[in-house]
């Protein structure tokens, strides 16, 4: 398996769908920043958090956790067999935080202050801690892809007439980067997984420290726990949903032999998730809410739902020996972690005790879809350009055997 960029059409009739979502966001996305966020969006005084923050920040970290938690299996534990996943991973988690950035962005009212944690520290803050970490991590994921950069351009770099002069310049700093970077990737990898785990349970102590104006169903001291347990359980599943799909939308070969034995790892770390979610739940005695059967305890039971039903399928061998078993089993963990925080950060938390239930407009609607289209079509567009995904070696010409040949001085 030789990591290449894809040789597909770029324009499809899903891709043509993508780019009018995408689109359809944006228009309201440029609303909000004329008009003011109140202009698109149900927030009010009473209501400062909403889908956004719910999904596009808070569970669009949790999702792009598959970069550390691949990048922790292949490199820190040394499981180069899963190698293959790593590039595909790290382009997901990268893509990731970058539209959190800008979704935090999009939802701070003044956004033309969002420097300021850069300079005005607060150590003693838990949302200082989240947000200096994942503009730290974020950094880091640039400075992973760096190499598949400098592998895809050393030896090609080829600008136009008029700047062909720089073309031995940049080939000579691009193999000075790639030749630095192998002697010190190692320390961004092990960065990476650091930061990752501080500001996927800090989330959960910005919750702890709501108080009572989070409902009891969620709110508990083992919160940053929950949060980083819940983490870590949708790495990988996160990893298998997107290989799985890239694999169908490019009309390659799953790599099942992998996927199924990262698979038989999932049942085991949601098993430590829902042990501890459940027993802390009775340890509490906040069971009882559930039985109101109020939306908010139905909430709860979807949450928890969804995460069983990963569980006991993740069980199955049979299931993770197939690709549409693997697919399915592997969305039950992502929306079961999605409702999660969402819930977490919208139902749970009332901080006015406001009687009036807050729903997403179609504004806000548009601009999470939207921003959703736009990374998939960003992902298309560079595992075209660079060697992200593995294909089997009789699917490349010789071409790539003479690039890699040349690269090698051979």
């Amino acid at each position: 398996m030789i990591p290449w960029p894809i040789k597909n059409k770029f324009l499809t009739p899903g891709v043509f769908i993508l780019i009018i979502i995408a689109l359809n966001g944006l228009a309201f996305l440029s609303i909000r920043f004329v008009s003011g966020i109140g202009a698109v969006t149900n927030l009010d005084n009473v209501t400062p958090w909403g889908l956004w923050i719910g999904v596009d920040v808070a569970a669009g970290v949790a999702l792009a956790a598959g970069g550390f938690t691949s990048a922790a299996l292949g490199h820190i534990f040394h499981r180069e067999d899963y190698n293959v996943i790593v590039r595909p991973a790290l382009l997901t988690a990268m893509l990731g935080y970058t539209f959190v950035a800008f979704a935090v962005f999009s939802d701070i009212g003044r956004f033309y202050y969002i420097w300021h944690p850069l300079i005005m520290w607060n150590g003693n803050s838990a949302l200082f801690e989240v947000g200096i970490c994942v503009m730290i991590y974020m950094t880091v994921l640039y400075i992973e892809f760096l190499p598949i950069v400098t592998e895809r351009f050393i030896g090609r770099v080829d600008l136009p007439e008029f700047l062909s002069f720089l073309n031995k310049p940049v080939d000579n700093l691009l193999r000075y980067l790639d030749n630095r970077l192998s002697l010190t990737m190692f320390i961004f990898i092990i960065a990476g997984v650091v930061l990752s785990t501080l500001h996927q349970s800090s989330l959960g102590t910005l919750m702890v420290i709501a108080g009572q104006k989070m409902h009891p169903l969620w709110q508990t001291p083992v919160l940053p726990l929950l949060f980083l347990l819940s983490a870590i359980s949708v790495g990988f599943p996160m990893v298998m949903f997107e290989s799985l799909i890239a694999s169908r939308s490019f009309k390659l070969k799953p790599e099942m032999k992998i996927l199924s034995r990262l698979g038989s790892m999932v049942a085991p770390i949601i098993g430590v998730y829902l042990a501890v979610k459940l027993g802390d739940l009775f340890i509490r005695e906040t069971f009882k809410y559930i039985f109101i059967l109020d939306t908010t305890a139905w909430m709860f039971i979807a949450e928890m739902g969804l995460m069983i039903i990963a569980f006991i399928l993740f069980l199955s061998k049979k299931i993770t020996s197939s690709p549409l078993g693997l697919f399915t089993a592997s969305t039950f963990v992502i929306a079961g972690v999605l409702l999660n925080r969402f819930n977490n950060f919208v139902i749970a938390y009332n901080p006015f005790f406001n009687p009036t239930k807050y729903y997403p407009s179609f504004g806000e609607i548009s601009v999470t879809l939207g921003c959703i289209a736009l990374l998939v079509l960003v992902y298309r567009t560079i595992v075209m350009i660079f060697p992200v995904i593995s294909q089997e070696r009789t699917d490349l010409n010789k071409k790539i055997v003479e690039f890699y040949n040349s690269k090698n001085g051979r």
